[in-house]
């Protein structure tokens, strides 16, 4: 195990009816004038967001608002809120919605005090400064409402990239399980993708001797397999839910991460795949993750056989450790399959032709030098040989 740092100082509050308690934690974590951010739809539609206005009124704190976000958040919106947020003396950004809400609201917190162009930060430039952020989940997937990142679309050049700062920590986050039951069945599932993929991100490593985190993510990817079916079953079990959505923050807090190498590489090349098609993130890591572990598994067969005996069940072969590493990653594509994820270019809407572009882009967009991943190295021509296994 490596050296590390972990910090995170996020105040988690779980449990039903919690958002009716919004302004008593915005005002405990200094917040007196709030940017209220929100996509629309179910937010407007389910009372939720009248009820947080609600709560903020209770506690005598003012707001303005900025609605319109969409999945994979564009830069517009965001140049938008720093605006306001300056024009209107905000002091706290209010996040109500899942995690394109939440990494909208962490651009806006972090360009409201920075001179330069936010999207600095998502060229590599550490935030180290941003307003209070707080957060009511609406979707258990992107884990931004513990996490320091955040991932934003450019609409110059279509550029989907992340940033990151431990100032992106939000303050607090409220994380009631009743409000996901209303998901589409498809929403849930891109959930239940996007947070499997944040721990397999992880768990691909080459630090040794890491048994605790690789336990934690084990057990993590082993309650996603045991209660994702519940709730495409029934979408109104809320203990199901309930273990979901926090899964899904411990997933990307990275309490999982700590002391060991990450890889990421997978989340790169989906970030092509959604800036161009604007497919759901969760869908496209469907797609690019079963391709990903087949063309670098040879690199550490026994880390893959692992993770196939210890997640998936399989039984292993030790005179040929292979067998039983692919039989795991079959696992992986039968149970995305079951819960309705597409598997391949053609079911999420992707063409060949745009192969060769996404590969450049990925390697060497924003300054990158040509590589990416800390697992496996990958270069051009690898990206495009993963991207062909998706065919």
């Amino acid at each position: 195990m490596e050296n590390f740092t972990f910090y995170s100082p996020t105040y988690f509050v779980f449990g039903k009816e919690e958002e009716n308690n919004t302004g008593k934690y915005v005002k405990r974590f200094g917040g007196s004038r709030v940017l209220i951010h929100y996509g629309g739809g179910s937010v407007v539609r389910s009372g939720l967001l009248d009820r947080v206005k609600a709560s903020l009124e209770a506690e005598g704190i003012s707001y303005v608002e900025l609605g319109g976000v969409r999945p994979n958040p564009r830069s517009g919106l965001v140049y938008e809120g720093i605006e306001l947020s300056r024009k209107e003396k905000v002091d706290f950004v209010l996040a109500v919605g899942g995690g394109s809400t939440i990494d909208s609201s962490k651009a806006i917190a972090a360009g409201t005090l920075y001179d330069g162009d936010f999207w600095d930060f998502y060229q590599g430039k550490d935030v180290e400064k941003a307003l209070p952020i707080g957060t009511v989940l609406t979707i258990a997937a992107a884990g931004s409402e513990g996490s320091p990142d955040s991932v934003i679309t450019k609409e110059e050049g279509m550029l989907k990239r992340g940033g990151h700062g431990e100032a992106l920590r939000p303050s607090f986050s409220i994380l009631n399980p009743a409000l996901t039951q209303t998901l589409p069945a498809w929403q849930t599932a891109c959930g239940v993708t996007d947070i499997m993929a944040h721990l397999f991100e992880r768990y691909f490593t080459n630090t040794e001797d890491v048994e605790v985190t690789d336990r934690m993510i084990e057990g993590l990817l082993c309650t996603m397999i045991h209660e994702a079916p519940k709730v495409m079953e029934n979408p109104d079990d809320y203990q199901a839910r309930a273990n979901i959505m926090w899964a899904g923050m411990l997933a990307h807090n990275n309490c999982c991460g700590v002391g060991r190498g990450q890889d990421w590489a997978s989340h790169d090349m989906e970030h092509e795949l959604s800036a161009i098609y604007d497919c759901a993130h969760g869908a496209g890591l469907a797609v690019v993750f079963p391709a990903w572990m087949t063309y670098t598994m040879q690199h550490d067969v026994k880390r893959f056989a692992q993770l196939a005996v210890r997640v998936w069940g399989c039984s292993m072969d030790f005179a040929h450790p292979e067998v039983t590493a692919k039989a795991g990653i079959e696992a992986l594509r039968r149970f995305l399959k079951s819960i309705g994820m597409p598997g391949n270019f053609e079911e999420l809407g992707a063409k060949e032709e745009d192969i060769e572009r996404m590969a450049h882009t990925a390697c060497y967009g924003n300054g990158r030098e040509g590589h990416i991943g800390g697992f496996v190295s990958l270069d051009e021509e690898d990206l495009k040989a993963i991207y062909r296994l998706m065919l």
